[in-house]
């Protein structure tokens, strides 16, 4: 449902912009300050101003300079930036309105993952924003958005996402070669209709024809992505990145052999709209013969978890208590029973076999340093604390199991990505929007 605009919230953004103004002793300063301040867009009972805009408009040209990418023009580039905060800041406001929060503890771990991810520590990691221009505060509000965006898109897309086994199969008969090892870098454009009747058709195919053209006369493609296309990579260029046939659209599966690195293929039509991919290379990735040998892991373990009462402090004490009893001699699957907040606890914490990336990294990595029969010290993970036993290992023939995973995950994250898309646009129909960018 559409909420309505807020008429006081826009007089308190107009009011703060002013009272901006009368700390600027200059006339010139003062106008500046009143173009940087002015109100660009309204999001139902928000506004997006011409400073935030700006701001990432300014972040978007240390990105590219750093790739040496040409871009369009500024007035191009805000309106495609600005779209996109439209729907960000649509999503925050759903969050928000049902309550999905975000704690410091989960942004200090989301950040410590980041630092560890690029080899620094944190205080490294500070004064490279600061060399980017980027201040900790802004750094730390980013890495907060990011998460709430994510943990509301599992909320209400990724976690609907179901595949049956009937799917898996069919997967699997149909696409003999779908665990080639050959890997594609892919770059795309999507040109959306922008309405519904015969009128947006017709436009539709007007862009269509003004792109195609662009890229015949020899426009570089990611110029053509930035200020054309209507997916959400475009201000990347619309660089997917890199992918096996397995993980990408079924769309683009279909076409991307027939390319040669360089070529661009001819419009395919989707639900979303028309699609113009190009294939930028194509590599030998890693073996995806037939015969897949892991080394699988037996473990249990017993999980406490954090909540407003039990802190993270206690949940590890009690679990270090635990592992006292456990070392002296009381049985691990009793006390699994007994304690641990996980399903499994009903058969004494077994998980059974796991293989690599089964678990999440800080549980795998605990776990991988045990030998059997070994207990670890309390582990912390996303889900809360662990004790984990590690009971036995293998080596393990796993072809079939692993085409079958392989498949799951393929169709789950393609469902997943296209519900997204659909959840999207969706939200964005329900979602009061006033553009107020060509406004003086």
């Amino acid at each position: 449902m559409n909420r309505p605009f807020s008429r006081i919230l826009v007089v308190a953004a107009l009011g703060f912009a002013a009272v901006i103004s009368a700390l600027v002793p200059s006339t010139a300063a003062a106008a500046t300050v009143n173009e940087i301040d002015r109100i660009v867009a309204v999001v139902n009972s928000e506004v997006i101003t011409s400073l935030q805009l700006r701001e990432r408009l300014a972040q978007v040209h240390r990105q590219f300079q750093r790739q040496s990418a040409q871009l369009p023009p500024d007035d191009v580039l805000e309106r495609q930036i600005l779209d996109q905060m439209i729907v960000e800041r649509a999503q925050m406001q759903l969050a928000n309105d049902t309550s999905l929060q975000i704690d410091d503890t989960m942004i200090e771990r989301a950040i410590g993952r980041i630092a560890a991810a690029n080899r620094l520590t944190i205080d490294e990691m500070k004064a490279a924003l600061v060399r980017d221009g980027i201040d900790w505060e802004r750094f730390t509000r980013e890495v907060r958005t990011e998460l709430l965006l994510s943990r509301l898109r599992e909320r209400e897309v990724d976690n609907r996402v179901t595949v049956t086994d009937a799917e898996i199969a069919s997967f699997i008969k149909n696409n003999p070669d779908a665990f080639s090892s050959v890997e594609y870098h892919l770059a795309h454009i999507l040109l959306s209709p922008r309405g519904g009747d015969a009128n947006a058709m017709a436009a539709l195919r007007e862009r269509v024809e003004q792109v195609l053209g662009r890229l015949g006369a020899g426009e570089d493609f990611a110029r053509v992505a930035i200020d054309s296309s209507d997916a959400p990579d475009a201000l990347r260029g619309g660089d997917v990145g890199w992918f096996g046939r397995d993980r990408m659209p079924g769309l683009y599966a279909e076409v991307v052999t027939s390319l040669a690195p360089g070529e661009i293929s001819s419009p395919l039509r989707s639900a979303d709209g028309l699609h113009i991919i190009k294939l930028i290379d194509k590599r030998q990735g890693e073996d995806g013969g037939s015969t897949h040998r892991i080394e699988q892991t037996h473990a249990r373990h017993i999980l406490i978890k954090t909540t407003e009462i039990l802190a993270d402090a206690e949940a590890e004490a009690r679990l270090r208590a635990l592992r006292e009893r456990i070392v002296n001699g009381s049985d691990f699957a009793e006390l699994a029973k007994a304690s641990s907040a996980d399903l499994s606890a009903s058969k004494g914490g077994d998980l059974g076999w796991l293989n690599p990336g089964d678990t999440v990294p800080e549980f795998e990595r605990a776990m991988d340093a045990l030998k059997p029969g070994e207990v670890s010290p309390p582990v912390h993970s996303p889900f809360g604390w662990h004790l984990i036993q590690v009971l036995e290992r293998r080596t393990q023939d796993v072809s079939d199991e692993f085409k079958k995973n392989s498949a799951r995950a393929i169709l789950r994250q393609r469902k997943a990505d296209d519900a997204y898309d659909e959840w999207l646009r969706q939200l964005r129909d329900s979602t009061y929007v006033e553009y107020r960018l060509d406004t003086e």
